[in-house]
């Protein structure tokens, strides 16, 4: 069922992002993202120009004698596939590339909004903690990678492929744009992947409307490389809002011992805490 409130709320958290993102001391986290998803995308681009008339001509080989009376529309269709499947693959490349900027740019602009430290780790302690970060992207593409295919596939069926598989994926898009970019907020405060999917699934209208804006921002050219950074900032004041007082975290111990990490999760019941 459709929640107008929660949609209404997906829209105000992605304008958020645009406003977030021209505030001083912010801009600057979004150069670097974006001038490697310039080189990242305008090599994809020349790849796809060369290789997407080899790439239908072979694909129509393979298509069955019974499809035969579709092939007016079959190269239409396998373009437009192909097209998603470029979509998918920018965004899961610049996924990986755009991480480390992309948590520190969430971790500044919670800061902005709270007033609060979420660490005082120096630049080295940042550089060591990459690799879990692009650990947590891989975990994103090992959720996405059997649904993307799958829906690939399904697009191939007469009539459901070309109706209802094209409603779907972009649905299905939409989603895995917000937890892209939900990510972030909750990686920085060592929230686990699946805690992650379910607390966004709670508010699915709210999570679906921001990540579809998101989705149909990244097939405008030019838009869609400032909108990584943009929708990083709309998804860290989403969960400065609606998300950061579900979790506990630990007080600065007086030991000296890290601050800032969770240091409870919760039970089956949503929003209660239970120690570990």
């Amino acid at each position: 069922m459709l929640n107008q409130q929660e949609i209404k709320l997906g829209f105000e958290y992605f304008v958020t992002g645009w406003h977030l993102i021209q505030q001083k001391g912010l801009r600057r986290f979004a150069v670097m993202p974006v001038l490697l998803n310039v080189l990242l995308l305008g090599g994809l681009f020349v790849a796809f120009v060369f290789q997407i008339k080899d790439v239908v001509s072979n694909l129509m080989d393979y298509v069955p004698s019974w499809l035969s009376w579709l092939g007016s529309i079959l190269p239409i269709l396998i373009i437009g596939m192909i097209l998603v499947l470029y979509y998918f693959i920018f965004a899961t490349l610049s996924g990986f590339i755009a991480a480390p900027f992309n948590g520190l740019l969430a971790e500044k602009v919670e800061k902005m909004m709270t007033g609060e430290e979420i660490s005082n780790d120096s630049l080295w302690d940042f550089v060591k903690d990459t690799p879990r970060m692009l650990a947590r992207e891989w975990q994103k593409l090992v959720y996405s990678l059997p649904k993307i295919i799958a829906l690939f596939l399904l697009s191939f069926i007469p009539l459901i492929g070309q109706t209802v598989i094209p409603v779907v994926t972009f649905l299905f898009s939409a989603w895995m744009m917000a937890i892209q970019y939900c990510d972030y907020p909750f990686d920085n405060h060592k929230i686990p992947f699946g805690l992650m999917k379910n607390e966004l699934a709670m508010k699915r209208n709210m999570t679906v409307t921001f990540g579809g804006l998101v989705s149909l921002c990244m097939l405008v050219p030019i838009v869609n490389l400032v909108v990584i950074p943009v929708a990083a900032c709309g998804a860290t004041a989403m969960w400065v809002k609606e998300y950061r007082h579900l979790f506990k975290f630990a007080q600065e111990p007086q030991n000296g011992a890290e601050a800032n990490m969770p240091l409870e999760k919760p039970s089956k019941s949503r929003g209660q805490i239970v120690s570990k």
